[in-house]
């Protein structure tokens, strides 16, 4: 008896499944695309970090070059660039989530603020463009903008009696170049899904806080805030999980020999170790180092949410 019910409760369930496949049968059509890309050029690749394991040789392949353990892992913390590229890719990581997580949230709480529809789409779209502007065109912007001969910038500083600054082969400009122009050609994008919570918050508490004779600000630290918390985490969460992961391109458009000091980062360093010098195990082994510690950041963030605010990704 037990059996004959297990097989049938077993086929109920296949039944199901299937029942509920054809059904959704548009949906995974559409999922369909993505899920292959990320097992194309996600999942698949993980295959390739067995290198940083090995003396890899290009020539013998990944089966026969010989396993050295973690040979180049104790080669990079042992390296005179260890220290400089934590704290690099740490720093500008850090100031990107600083300044370009809480100024998308000021942006859309102001935006929310004003009554004029009119006005308010048209500043959205302004703010909205520079997202649209590739990497390579805002880096190009940021070296004539900057540039000490010819740079609207060092013609400002100049007109007001200042002096010239040679912004990127000053190391100490670096990262404020960096995290500002990334503020500014991302603040618009990003708070689009802050003031779209903010929308969804009921008009009826901002009536209620009216007849209380609450102004403004109390209004937003009361009523706004709260009403964007769960939104708020998560894309700090997002956020923080990636805050040693700067990105590649920008810095290494705009970094040089000069700025090394503040703007070599692991993502720069395994491209010159790599591709450059040619030590594919090496680079391999620091990527790989990276990935880890944005892994655990993940779920150590993760779970200092949960305990603290209630909120968590998963």
């Amino acid at each position: 008896m037990e059996a004959t019910a297990a097989i049938s409760a077993k086929r109920k369930s296949s039944t199901w499944l299937r029942g509920k496949a054809k059904r959704n049968i548009v949906l995974y059509i559409f999922l369909a695309p993505a899920a292959l890309y990320y097992i194309l050029f996600h999942y698949a690749p993980m295959y390739g970090t067995l290198i940083a394991f090995q003396d890899y040789n290009p020539f013998r392949g990944m089966l026969e070059s010989p396993w050295v353990g973690l040979k180049h892992f104790q080669k990079f913390f042992e390296s005179i660039y260890f220290y400089r590229l934590i704290r690099n890719t740490f720093l500008i990581g850090l100031y990107s989530i600083v300044f370009g997580f809480t100024v998308p949230i000021v942006f859309a709480l102001l935006l929310h603020e004003v009554k004029h529809r009119k006005f308010r789409s048209l500043v959205q779209s302004i703010s909205y463009l520079p997202h649209f502007i590739s990497t390579v065109v805002v880096a190009g912007l940021i070296v004539m903008f900057t540039s000490p001969s010819t740079g609207l910038i060092n013609g400002i500083i100049t007109f007001f009696g200042g002096a010239k600054i040679d912004f990127l082969r000053e190391p100490g400009w670096f990262r404020t170049v960096y995290i500002s122009s990334g503020v500014w050609q991302t603040v618009g994008w990003s708070s689009i899904i802050y003031f779209a919570a903010l929308t969804s918050i009921s008009p009826s508490l901002y009536e209620a806080a009216d007849m209380d004779g609450a102004n403004r600000w109390q209004k937003v630290w009361h009523i706004s805030l709260p009403g964007i918390k769960p939104t708020v985490i998560t894309i700090l969460l997002l956020d923080l999980g990636r805050v040693m992961d700067v990105g590649f391109e920008k810095v290494f458009l705009l970094y040089n020999s000069a700025t090394y000091e503040t703007a070599d980062v692991l993502s720069t360093y395994v491209y010159r170790s790599g591709l450059i010098d040619q030590q594919y195990s090496f680079a391999a082994a620091v990527g790989l180092f990276n990935s880890a510690i944005t892994f655990a950041l993940i779920i150590g963030f993760n779970q200092l949410a949960r305990r603290l605010s209630g909120y968590s990704l998963w």
